[in-house]
C-alpha cells in the first residue's frame, strides 16, 4: 500500500514568546528587553511545517487545548499545509507555551510551560493512519508523553523510517530513558553537546564525538548526524563518513536552526540524496534560518534547488 504521508511529526506543540534582550541574565544578574515576538514553535512541528513548504505531504501528532494559543498553533499548521487528522484536542488545561530570551549573538535561554503536551496517551493516537507514512519524526516532550512515543514503536512496521532529534530535554533524561526509541531509530539528528551528555556512559569507549557517532552507527543506527553550529556538521552511516564546514554568518536567532536542519536533511533523504549532499543541504538551510527570527529565514524550494546545483 502506498504511503499516505511522507513524514508524520510527533512532539510538543508550543507558542513561543521570544524576548530579544541585550544579554541573557544569570543568577543575580539583570538585562533588559529590546523587543518581543510571538512564534509558533515545537521542534518537530517546525520541522514538519518546513517540510510542507518543500512540497511534501505531512501530518502531525500533537495535543492542544481549547484556548487562544491552541487555536493559533492549529491555524499555523493548517495554513502551512500540515494535515490535522492526527491532532488530539483537550477540553481542559492549556496549550503549550515557551518563554524564550535571545541575546545579540543569537544565543538563547528557554522556559517551557508544557500544558496538555504532556497528556498524550497511546490510546489517543490513530495508529492506522500514523503507520501509513514513510517517516516518523520524533522530538522531545517535557513530561509523560514520552511514554506514548515509546508505546508507538511497538506498532511501527520495519519499512517506516524513525527519525529522532532528542534535544537537550531527552539528553538530560539519560540513555536508559529513551533506550527503546534509540534502538528503533534509523536517523539520529543531534548536536555535539547533546550527544556528549546522552552518551556519557560511552566515554570510556570513545574519545570524541566522532567516535561516539561511529559507535552508535555500528550499534545499529543507520545514520548518525551531529549538528555542530558554526563548525558545520558531521555525519556517518554504514558505508560513508562526511564532514561539512560551517558557514560564516552573523546569527540573529538560533532558536529553530536545528529544526530547519532536520527538515533539510529529511527532504534530502526522501529524495534519495547521498549522505554528503543531504548534510550539505541541511547545513546550508540552517545557516540561512539563523539570519532571521524563528523559521522566517527558511529558504524557499527554488532557492534550495539553486543551491543544490553548486554542490560538488
Amino acid at each position: 500500500m502506498e504511503s499516505e504521508f511522507d513524514v508524520v511529526g510527533f512532539g510538543a506543540l508550543n507558542l513561543d514568546i521570544i524576548y530579544h534582550v541585550n544579554a541573557i541574565a544569570g543568577v543575580d544578574e539583570e538585562s533588559y528587553i529590546k523587543s518581543r515576538d510571538r512564534i509558533n514553535g515545537g521542534s518537530a512541528a517546525n520541522t514538519i511545517i518546513e517540510l510542507s513548504k518543500l512540497n511534501l505531504k505531512n501530518s502531525y501528532i500533537g495535543k492542544i487545548a481549547n484556548d487562544n494559543e491552541g487555536e493559533t498553533l492549529e491555524m499555523n499548521l493548517v495554513k502551512n499545509g500540515v494535515y490535522l487528522n492526527n491532532m488530539i484536542y483537550s477540553d481542559k488545561g492549556n496549550s503549550g507555551k515557551v518563554m524564550g530570551f535571545v541575546d545579540d549573538n543569537g544565543e538563547r535561554a528557554l522556559y517551557v510551560d508544557s500544558g496538555v503536551n504532556d497528556e498524550i496517551d497511546i490510546s489517543q493516537i490513530n495508529i492506522k493512519e500514523v503507520i501509513n507514512s514513510k517517516v516518523i519524526h520524533y522530538s522531545s516532550f517535557v513530561g509523560d508523553s514520552i511514554n506514548a512515543q515509546i508505546g508507538l514503536i511497538d506498532y511501527l512496521p520495519k519499512n517506516i523510517v524513525l527519525s529522532f532529534d532528542p534535544g537537550m530535554i531527552y539528553a538530560k533524561k539519560g540513555y536508559s530513558s529513551i533506550e527503546k526509541i534509540l534502538e528503533r531509530t534509523n536517523i539520529l539528528l543531534t548536536n555535539e553537546k547533546e550527544l556528549k551528555i546522552l552518551f556519557k556512559s560511552l566515554n570510556e569507549k570513545t574519545s570524541s564525538f566522532k567516535d561516539t557517532a561511529k559507535y552508535l552507527c555500528e550499534s545499529g543506527i543507520e545514520n548518525v548526524i551531529v549538528k555542530r553550529g558554526k563548525n558545520g556538521v558531521y555525519g556517518v552511516s554504514d558505508d560513508c563518513e562526511v564532514e561539512i564546514d560551517g558557514f560564516n554568518v552573523v546569527a540573529t536567532d538560533t532558536t529553530a536552526a536545528g529544526d530547519s536542519f532536520n527538515a533539510g536533511f529529511l527532504y534530502s533523504y526522501l529524495n534519495g540524496y547521498s549522505l554528503k549532499k543531504s548534510c550539505a543541504i541541511a547545513n546550508w538551510i540552517a545557516s540561512k534560518t539563523v539570519l532571521k527570527i524563528g523559521t522566517t529565514g527558511f529558504p524557499s524550494l527554488p532557492e534550495i534547488k539553486e543551491f543544490e546545483k553548486n554542490i560538488p
